[in-house]
């Protein structure tokens, strides 16, 4: 079997993505240790866990994270792809190392983390630290990766279900945040938990655009055989070609019709540009997609 070279554009690609996925996992670990941690908020996720055996025996969250997701990583590999699980291992020791690096940058001497809003400022501290995981997060999701724990089970319905990753996770969430209960004995915390975990999925949500919306693209290109299949193979879209003639240059043209979800669309345009850089594309959303591979066929 002929391995095939990657091209300089696939290369450079990745090497984005790599850079992204970091900036996003600092964005995650600094709001842990700076303001979710030294307030003892915990929200959901395998972070979560470790947050909450943190707050009960003083083991590194860092670690309890690390352990969990090596189990989790042994059952993803094959359902989620090499690409996906090569990003989600580098994410997961990339957050280790950041979850302890910025722990140590933040706390005190004593090994005490500081509260840097001062006394009584929990739910600001929840807020601030929440937008900065919903950030992180979302920036590693657009970049194909994941931080692992529930999002690794978020990642494998949303492959094959249209469910926002937010909602998808916070459905897992709710009894880890629920558990922090039987630490604290104390119902403050778990709502800044869920109030935690719902402005994190709102972030999340918004950055990676991952709502129930499709698009609907025309392209028009001479290497129309090799996107159509392309398309077909990768992102298991339909597509259908349509005859049509240039008025211009009175030619005969072929042109691919392809309705896909919004969150595609990018990978779509760099299948496009990979085969043909001029080729002329058009995209528009669409209000309600029904049938094979969408929504179902609505009718009283």
């Amino acid at each position: 079997m002929q391995i095939t070279k990657p091209t300089k554009a696939e290369v450079m690609r990745e090497l984005k993505d790599y850079i992204f996925i970091t900036l996003g996992l600092i964005s995650y670990a600094l709001g842990w240790a700076a303001f979710l941690i030294p307030y003892q908020i915990t929200t959901g996720g395998t972070t979560g866990i470790g947050a909450i055996i943190y707050y009960a025996t003083g083991f590194p969250i860092q670690w309890s994270y690390f352990i969990i997701n090596a189990v989790l990583m042994t059952f993803a590999i094959k359902i989620l792809g090499p690409k996906f699980s090569i990003k989600t291992t580098f994410a997961i020791f990339g957050l280790t190392f950041f979850l302890w690096f910025f722990q140590l940058m933040v706390n005190g001497p004593d090994g005490v983390p500081p509260q840097l809003l001062g006394e009584g400022q929990d739910f600001m501290a929840c807020l601030i630290g929440a937008v900065m995981c919903g950030a992180g997060l979302g920036v590693v999701f657009n970049c194909n990766g994941s931080t692992g724990g529930t999002d690794i089970i978020a990642a494998i319905i949303h492959k094959y279900k249209d469910v926002t990753l937010g909602r998808m996770i916070m459905a897992c969430d709710v009894v880890i945040i629920s558990s922090c209960y039987f630490i604290f004995q104390d119902w403050r915390r778990v709502i800044f938990g869920f109030v935690t975990l719902f402005v994190i999925g709102f972030v999340l949500d918004y950055i990676v655009n991952s709502a129930r919306q499709s698009v609907q693209f025309f392209i028009f290109s001479k290497e129309y055989e090799k996107i159509a299949d392309r398309i077909t193979k990768e992102t298991h879209r339909g597509v259908t070609v349509l005859d049509g003639i240039g008025w211009y240059s009175k030619r005969n043209v072929k042109v691919l019709v392809v309705l896909a979800y919004k969150r595609q669309s990018v990978e779509i345009f760099r299948m496009v540009k990979d085969i043909d850089p001029n080729a002329f594309i058009s995209q528009s959303s669409v209000i309600g997609v029904y049938g094979e591979g969408f929504d179902k066929l609505k009718g009283k």
